[in-house]
């Protein structure tokens, strides 16, 4: 017998969710690798193996075991979209929101996100890190283990690095892995209105070589991103900001298609960008050019929600082209302000027409590889960091059927239970 150091046992469900390698594409979304009366064995961090409950209990010798009779085994949870940190609210534009007003409407006032740009600004980097440790702590008790975390709003050099050294620091106080974005494109500051090109030339000439200095110093490869809509960056402002951002060693995403579909998706994949978010109003040549690239588009459902808008990713189209589909929350402070991942499988079920293991994929494995991490992260394949979560449920279907509440047991993240009843 080989001795390791734990041991989860009589799992109603073990979904191992596998894949050759990438993520899953097309129609082929949904593969589960279901295991009935499962178990997972787990030494030094890692998957060492998953199987039936007799098989391994007649190979190893766990220091802990968990015996998860009843409750479904999935793999933690990867948020690849976030904008976390932030500092304030917005409650008073979604009163306004309510009235009538427009996302793009508040913000060509000088509202929507430079409101948090200003509260951002004004904030100190341990005021940043404190104001932001609560919901990281509420991603973890709902199940994420790893996510995405973006600056975005400083939109000055100074306080994007602000941002990333938050993000550094958030990454090393709590459980959930952050991946650092670098989002200096994310609106025209307010100093600039009027001179969009002015403050592109400060993105490419200022800020991304002093964000990418930052990664050398921190021994991080950064994401760059770019808000390519209308009103903010367009195409080719984007892919000038991008074009310069892989000169420097960064690896890309794009926001795309939220509310007009300017071609943002057909760059991100003629670019080679890890991902490509939002995806809504994606027209269908772009939705033809996922199909054929390696992009992954990561749908947001929880943000037309939050704006009360009757559209959303468009999944069956980008499944019908072979394309990898995702799902994030998008956590931010004016249009979805929820750390749920389970709360946007219910709405990837209801509004994009996933199935409940459709959904489980994309949040975790395709999530992975939304990241730049799917070799690591986002399924119970040997090998694999161990980030599990044990179900207070024995069927996974549960967590796309049910909304508004937690269906997390117990949370483990690298082999060690972070988070537990009682």
């Amino acid at each position: 017998m080989q001795d390791i150091d734990l041991l989860i046992i009589n799992a109603s469900q073990v979904c191992v969710i596998p894949g050759p390698s990438g993520p899953q594409r097309g129609h082929g979304l949904g593969e589960l690798g279901l295991i009935t009366n499962g178990a997972v064995a787990v030494h030094t961090g890692k998957i060492v193996a998953v199987a039936e409950t007799a098989n391994l209990q007649a190979r190893y010798r766990a220091m802990k075991t968990i015996d998860a009779h009843s409750q479904a085994v999935i793999p933690g949870f990867v948020d690849p979209h976030t904008h976390i940190p932030w500092m304030g609210d917005r409650a008073a534009e979604f009163e306004q929101r309510i009235a009538g007003a427009t996302y793009m409407e508040i913000m060509a006032a000088d509202g929507g996100i430079m409101s948090t740009v200003r509260a951002t600004r004004r904030a100190t980097h341990d005021e940043l890190v404190a104001d932001n440790l609560p919901r990281l702590a509420r991603m973890l008790q709902y199940g994420t283990t790893s996510a995405e975390a973006k600056t975005g709003y400083g939109l000055d050099k100074l306080a994007e690095l602000k941002q990333l050294e938050a993000i550094y620091r958030l990454h090393q106080l709590q459980p959930v892995e952050l991946t650092p974005t670098f989002l200096p494109a994310h609106a025209v500051p307010a100093e600039f209105h009027g001179r969009t090109e002015a403050y592109v030339q400060v993105v490419i000439e200022e800020m991304l070589p002093a964000g990418a200095v930052w990664a050398k110093e921190h021994d991080l490869t950064l994401f760059c991103d770019v808000f390519c809509e209308a009103g903010v960056f367009d195409v080719d402002q984007t892919r000038r900001i991008l074009e310069h951002a892989a000169a420097l060693g960064y690896k890309l995403k794009v926001h795309a298609d939220e509310f007009v579909g300017l071609g943002g998706t057909k760059l991100a994949v003629a670019l080679g960008a890890t991902s490509a978010d939002h995806l809504v109003h994606t027209p269908d040549e772009d939705i033809a050019a996922l199909g054929a690239g390696h992009t992954v588009a990561v749908g947001l459902p929880g943000t037309p929600f939050g704006l009360a808008e009757g559209d959303y990713t468009p999944a069956k189209a980008i499944l019908d082209a072979g394309g990898a589909l995702a799902l994030a929350t998008d956590c931010n402070p004016g249009t979805c302000w929820c750390e749920s991942m389970q709360m946007v499988m219910a709405l990837a079920c209801r509004y994009m027409k996933l199935t409940p293991a459709q959904a489980l994929v994309a949040a975790t494995r395709n999530a992975a590889y939304a990241i730049g991490r799917g070799d690591n992260i986002g399924s119970l394949e040997p090998g694999k960091q161990a980030d599990i979560l044990i179900l207070d449920t024995a069927d996974y279907r549960q967590l796309g059927y049910r909304f508004g509440t937690n269906l997390v047991h117990t949370v483990i993240k690298k082999g060690q239970i972070v988070l537990a009843p009682g």
